[in-house]
């Protein structure tokens, strides 16, 4: 892996638009090697303006970047062990799929075909459609190509900008668990995300923004306390909703995505699992919860709620 404690971070950053609009004010964070950390904001507060300027793409106005310890620049070489998707990712839309995928890693210098070009299209999970015109993909079929583009090198490092925007559930699952793969196997993410509930399934730390500047930062247990509710994903949420209401410890079921959060009182989390288990309720994924949304909204203030 890498010889840096630090995978990301800026000192200073400042970036200022038509003279006038702060977009990023004076911002210092960093993202520890081997983490998963989510990047949260309302709109506006400058997420997607410091992704760029942490990657070279945009220069700042004041302060600095810095990736795997070397100071950043427009397409510095230490970019080649970075995975990114930023905003919509762009392709030629007349060519097919894999002719995008094949033009994007020879403009990088790269032979073809890319040495982890199979472990990046199981990924994305495109089958045959690689091998069709871009132009008759869905947004959802686009963002997985891009999620391929991103992983071609096997990065060290992935930055991702609203990586589950056009994906159906199921896509959406798919994205957890790929992220929690590629942290699994040592990879950095950094993931701009507005969807609180996927950051809260997937993030060890969060980095929370407003007006360009830093308002918290820190694990999401921290961030969130030691709250008196659980998700849990689930095969048949209707099953598990009227399994879970009415038992002792229960104070409220609410249906969220493929799962549902539970607010309790007292009960323990494996005894939620145990009744749905005995209803015949697949459970997929249990996470205790004290909504990220309200922590990121008390963090925020009046004016955002």
């Amino acid at each position: 892996m890498i010889g840096t404690a630090v995978a990301l971070e800026a000192r200073g950053l400042t970036k200022r638009f038509k003279g006038e609009v702060l977009a990023v004010d004076h911002l210092d964070i960093s993202v520890p090697t081997g983490e998963v950390c989510g990047l949260l904001g309302p709109n506006g507060a400058g997420k997607t303006t410091t992704l760029r300027m942490m990657l070279g793409l945009i220069r700042p106005d004041e302060g600095e970047a810095s990736v795997l310890g070397e100071i950043m620049r427009p397409s510095h070489p230490v970019l080649a062990r970075v995975g990114t998707l930023i905003e919509r990712p762009g392709f030629v839309p007349h060519l097919s799929g894999m002719t995008n995928l094949r033009l994007f890693w020879r403009s990088g210098g790269g032979s073809w075909p890319a040495p982890h070009l199979d472990r990046a299209l199981d990924v994305a999970g495109l089958g045959s459609a690689v091998d069709r015109k871009v132009k008759g993909y869905s947004q959802g079929m686009r963002q997985r190509l891009g999620i391929a583009q991103a992983l071609l090198g096997q990065p060290e490092v992935l930055v991702l900008d609203e990586p589950t925007n056009g994906l159906d559930p199921q896509e959406m699952r798919e994205m957890r668990r790929l992220i929690r793969e590629m942290a699994g196997e040592g990879a950095t993410v950094l993931l701009s995300s507005h969807l609180l509930a996927e950051v809260e399934q997937v993030c060890h730390q969060v980095i929370v923004m407003d007006k360009g500047r830093l308002v918290s930062t820190g694990s999401v247990s921290d961030l969130v306390g030691h709250g008196s509710a659980v998700y849990l994903e689930v095969g048949d949420v209707a099953r598990a909703v009227a399994t879970l209401e009415g038992l002792a410890g229960v104070v409220s079921v609410a249906p969220e995505g493929e799962g549902l959060t539970v607010a309790t009182d007292g009960i323990p989390r494996s005894a939620l699992v145990k009744a749905l288990v005995r209803a015949r309720v697949a459970v997929e994924t249990v996470t205790t919860r004290n909504r990220l949304e309200d922590a990121f909204l008390d963090l925020l203030g009046d004016d955002h709620r």
